[in-house]
């Protein structure tokens, strides 16, 4: 695969990374010996960076991480990015609760836990999953600058943050990569923080860059999710939303039929083909949808075409809120 720079200080990786959040929660079928060949032929293939966090499980898909990058026979750590996040805090008495905490003791210790569970010595890229609005940014990111300088991370991160935070942030270390969610149905970050990234020399990662799946033409009802999937509680999932969404989704296949190939290859080589300095990590946890994915890097588009997808997508086309109200209000801040 080809690669791709992220910020200024030498940050290489594949041009397609692997989320792997959904291998272990919020969409269900969870199958860690599938999603460990998932993640072992996706660095077979070139895939350079994998995408965790401590929240997702919590815990358990770090773990899972930690074991398939043990268990793989194709290459040596040093070929793989392991990119991790800190930041929301989980309630074991009730799962569904969230908070924020971007205290300086947190970032450490939160630190600490991650490289034991993945089992590695160095974060390579470690993000702030959310910004603490109780707490400076200046702070934060002074307590991961010190992680860097202790050896435990390379390169810093932020996700979801808004573009002063990233700007403040940014002088007090060099911010490598800002990973927002990003697609065809959520093209918000077009507006101010691709600008504010690429003004200062920082990568941009691309979640959720087929729309937690939407776009793949794979899902025809709510009643295609289980009970226990996440996207049943989604804005964009429920009522008129969805129908709406369907709609646009049949535009893309339709298009990508045209082309000679699948809704969810067009829709991440569109992703792709925004800058040379995105880089989309798609999740999946089925071998199958992996290669899928990664076909979309041999797709090119002529001018006619990328008029085309902007017709059928432009901005704020989909229809509902990308996330619900309580969690709309922890992003871009």
């Amino acid at each position: 695969m080809k690669t791709r720079k992220l910020g200024s200080q030498g940050f290489e990786v594949a041009e397609i990374g692997l989320g792997c959040m959904g291998m272990s929660e919020f969409y269900a079928g969870r199958d860690d010996a599938e999603s460990e060949a998932t993640i072992h032929r996706a660095l077979d293939e070139g895939v350079t960076l994998l995408d965790t966090a401590d929240v997702y499980g919590p815990y358990i898909n770090e773990e899972l991480v930690g074991r398939s990058l043990r268990s793989w026979k194709g290459g040596k750590r040093e070929e793989v990015k392991i990119a991790t996040k800190f930041g929301i805090v989980r309630d074991p008495k009730n799962p569904a609760a969230r908070g924020v905490n971007g205290k300086p003791e947190y970032v450490k210790q939160s630190c600490d836990g991650s490289l034991k569970r993945l089992g590695i010595e160095t974060i390579d890229l470690y993000y702030q999953h959310r910004v603490d609005p109780e707490t400076p940014i200046e702070e934060t990111v002074g307590a991961m600058a010190d992680l860097v300088k202790a050896g435990k991370v390379r390169y810093i991160g932020l996700s979801e943050a808004g573009p002063e935070t990233i700007r403040r942030a940014n002088k007090v270390h060099p911010i490598t990569a800002v990973q927002t969610e990003y697609s065809l149905w959520t093209r918000d970050p077009e507006e101010v923080i691709l600008r504010t990234v690429r003004e200062l020399g920082i990568g941009f990662v691309a979640y959720s860059p087929l729309g937690r799946g939407f776009l793949t033409g794979r899902f025809k009802s709510i009643n295609d999710f289980p009970d226990d999937d996440y996207r049943r509680h989604s804005p964009r999932f429920q009522g008129g939303n969805f129908q709406k969404n369907l709609d646009l989704v049949a535009k893309i296949e339709s298009l990508a039929k045209e082309k000679g190939v699948t809704a969810s290859q067009l829709a991440l080589a569109w992703v792709l083909a925004q800058g040379k300095d995105i880089v989309p990590i798609p999740g999946t946890k089925r071998r199958k949808f992996l290669d899928e994915n990664l076909g979309a890097a041999e797709i090119q588009f002529r001018e006619k075409e990328l008029r085309e997808i902007e017709e059928i997508a432009p901005k704020g086309v989909a229809a509902g809120e990308r996330y619900p109200e309580n969690m709309m209000a922890s992003v871009n801040r």
